[in-house]
């Protein structure tokens, strides 16, 4: 196998498995926060995990219909969700810190979900790279 095919495979193993460390983490602090006695802080926790795996998923649409199709302009719908990724984030920040409905710190954690998704596959990716020869 050719060193840049090994690489792109390897690429493409470590972009499906993002997403699933993202859920998985999401999911795991969500049960740790209610099994603590902290629904409110949970509920926080999957909003901005929601948030912020809608946030990933868009962008991740976008970059690879660019990096597809080689053209320089994206589809309308496409450019719109780019365009709305952070104001609907910041508007939901805004809209429950004000409204009290969830907890503001819970909701502030869950959009670090993919931050700890990308670490978690980081130590994936240093073992994998310790393997090879």
């Amino acid at each position: 196998m050719k060193p840049e095919t090994m690489l792109t495979t390897g690429i493409s193993r470590a972009e499906e498995r993002l997403p699933r460390w993202m859920l998985a983490l999401g999911a795991l602090a969500t049960i740790v926060a209610f099994v603590a006695g902290q629904p409110h802080f949970a509920a926080g926790f999957v909003l901005g995990a929601g948030l912020a795996l809608v946030n990933y998923f868009w962008l991740h649409q976008a970059v690879e219909h660019l990096m597809a199709t080689g053209k320089e302009r994206l589809p309308r719908l496409l450019f719109a969700k780019f365009l709305l990724r952070y104001p609907l984030v910041i508007g939901g920040v805004y809209l429950l810190y004000r409204t009290g409905w969830v907890s503001v710190p819970g909701l502030l954690a869950g959009l670090f979900v993919p931050v700890g998704g990308v670490l978690l596959e980081s130590f994936v990716q240093i073992r994998e790279g310790l393997r090879s020869p």
